[in-house]
């Protein structure tokens, strides 16, 4: 019972000094950018009024790094466990500040040089060759037609990994297209991935605790993120929340599935206009008004009742995660994807009638990929 005290202790304090730590690190890191012009200047397809900072999302970099580093240096200094209990430890935890690293490195790259598409990729390439040479990798998946875990290959388990790390950042920066949007997503991603490994079948506190900090984060640098955004996630907050979400996801026992479902908004979202843009001729990463957040301002939705929308349904499939196997989180997945074209295809119908009413009213807004 005292370890089961000191390990919620350890996720409590370390969530909410994340939180502070943003909090009080967003608007710094805004001051920062101003100064050295890394700014999202308004006009064209970007709608904002004002030039807005654009590498917000290092913010929840720091704020994370700097609350697991007290909670690790304190113990360094103590000699022996003190705030972090044995179970917590881990050794996985210099494979998760790599990760960390070459996510948030990246992306600040990409938000001072305004990367073009392909260099984007191919630096989250390098990213996902990087951590799957460090040690982590997907050896098992989930059988759909059996709760059974099926082993994958080496050659099999690197280039699904690969695929898993590179996919799960192009989502999340393709739903990154309103305020607070894919930051309020990764923070209940973070959350489920969290409460997911505390349950006594998986048992992984070490992922409970990253997880949780990486939320505390990120729901710091909300208040300042929430429409109207005083500053924007940028490709640093995308990369590295996108690599974390994909490498907390890979450690433990198969919630890659969990993952799956919880993130599937973005992830459908992502498939479907990768599919259309393809099938018209226009180029994959081609900026247009056809994800799903644009179909429901479309159709006349607030900004944030857009997000809000978008929230509750990563959050009503966070907890199906925590409901089903991973047999049926993959079904429930397959499920979600032919609701989720249908329901695009009906909204996309509203909103091409809509704008022939009124085509005035419609702008369009650019991917940040």
């Amino acid at each position: 019972m005292p370890a089961l005290s000191s390990t919620s202790l350890l996720l409590v304090g370390s969530t909410l000094l994340a939180f502070a730590l943003a909090a009080a690190a967003t608007p710094l890191v805004g001051l920062l950018a101003r100064r050295l012009g890394m700014l999202d200047m308004p006009g064209g397809r970007r709608v904002h009024p004002r030039p807005i900072p654009r590498p917000g999302g290092l913010a929840i970099a720091i704020a994370f790094g700097s609350a697991i580093f007290t909670f690790w240096l304190v113990d360094r200094l103590a000699g022996h466990p003190f705030l972090i209990p044995e179970e917590v430890r881990s050794s996985r935890f210099t494979l998760t500040a790599i990760a960390a690293l070459l996510g948030m490195g990246v992306g600040l790259v990409d938000d001072m040089l305004e990367l073009r598409a392909r260099w984007q990729f191919l630096g989250l390439l390098i990213v996902a060759a990087v951590i799957v040479f460090a040690g982590i990798h997907i050896d098992f998946v989930n059988d759909p037609l059996s709760d059974r875990l099926v082993e994958l290959a080496f050659p099999v388990a690197v280039a699904f990994t690969m695929f898993w790390i590179v996919g799960m950042n192009i989502a999340l920066n393709f739903i990154d297209g309103l305020d607070g949007l894919a930051a309020g997503v990764a923070a209940i991603a973070a959350l489920t991935l969290g409460g997911l490994a505390l349950l006594p079948q998986v048992s992984e506190p070490f992922v409970a605790w990253m997880a949780f900090t990486l939320a505390g984060a990120v729901a710091g640098f909300l208040l300042f993120n929430f429409h109207p955004a005083k500053l924007f996630l940028g490709t640093t907050g995308v990369a590295f929340l996108g690599t974390m979400l994909a490498v907390l996801s890979i450690f433990g026992t198969a919630k890659v599935a969990a993952a799956l479902l919880v993130l599937g908004v973005p992830i459908i979202d992502t498939f479907y206009v990768l599919v259309r843009r393809m099938v018209s001729g226009q180029p994959p990463f081609a900026p247009d008004r056809g994800h799903f957040h644009h179909r429901l301002l479309d159709v006349g939705l607030t900004h944030q009742q857009a997000v809000l929308l978008i929230y509750l349904m990563t959050a009503a499939l966070g907890s199906l995660a925590f409901m089903t196997t991973g047999r049926a989180q993959l079904a429930t997945f397959v499920g979600l994807a032919v609701v989720f074209g249908v329901a695009v295809m009906a909204l996309a119908q509203r909103s091409s009638k809509a704008e022939e009413l009124d085509p005035g009213l419609y702008r369009e807004e650019a991917d940040r990929f």
